[in-house]
């Protein structure tokens, strides 16, 4: 009697699980930010993902004039500076003339 109570449980709660087959299985949502994550410098600058444009008004200043956060993932490019050429949308380049002005700002 025990088993029978159990295996009638069981059915019911079979019954009411979802409908879908496997050919049938719904879409992953994808949220848009990883629909369109930039591969390039280019993109990755438009699309703002360093949060360079909290800095645009540092454009024309000296770069011994301005401080930066010290956990900004913040690099300074002067000119003849190497630099790796791994892609990083979240890292911000601060582009450096000879003079120490600040010529632009990069998302890569």
């Amino acid at each position: 009697m025990r088993a029978l109570m159990f295996t009638v449980a069981a059915l019911a709660l079979a019954a009411c699980g979802p409908t879908t087959t496997p050919t049938e299985a719904p879409e992953a949502e994808t949220p848009a930010a990883e629909q369109a994550a930039p591969t390039t410098r280019e993109a990755a600058t438009a699309q703002d993902t360093c949060g360079a444009s909290q800095y645009r008004a540092m454009v024309g200043s000296q770069l011994a004039a301005v401080t930066f956060p010290s956990d900004a993932g913040i690099r300074i490019i002067q000119p003849d500076t190497v630099v790796t050429q791994d892609f990083r949308a979240d890292r911000l380049n601060v582009i450096v003339d000879a003079n120490g002005v600040i010529t632009g700002l990069e998302c890569y």
